[in-house]
């Protein structure tokens, strides 16, 4: 059974910088390609950015680019987001998500990925 278990979120000013992490388990997370998403209430989950099984490849959604890094460390079966310059639209609920299949494409496409954590949330203050 996957298991994904973020952490990281909290309260920042805005400008301000977080880290978000997810720990993996029950999946051989080096196979499997990630992502964060987030949520506001009252709207759908949305993409924030993916990463590649092997790291190589990574997307991100316009609204985060330059600000935003995602990356991981398949040997702690670990992914993180890297985020700066924090907004007050970036305050959300964010998850973490494995693909559905190993080695499939890390996109932007929600219904690409199949196991979610629980979610962190992210309070930016003004």
């Amino acid at each position: 059974q996957v298991q994904l278990a973020e952490s990281g979120g909290g309260l920042v000013q805005t400008g301000g910088s977080l880290r978000l992490s997810c720990a993996a388990s029950g999946l051989r997370f080096s196979t499997y390609s990630m992502g964060w998403f987030r949520q506001v209430p009252g709207k759908e989950r949305e993409f924030v950015a993916t990463i590649s099984w092997n790291g190589r490849s990574t997307n991100y959604a316009d609204s985060v680019k330059g600000r935003f890094t995602i990356s991981r460390d398949n040997a702690k079966n670990t992914m993180y987001l890297q985020m700066n310059s924090l907004k007050p639209e970036d305050a959300a609920v964010y998850y973490c998500a494995s693909h559905r299949h190993p080695f499939g494409v890390a996109t932007s496409r929600r219904l690409d990925f199949g196991s979610w954590g629980q979610g962190t949330r992210v309070t930016v203050s003004a």
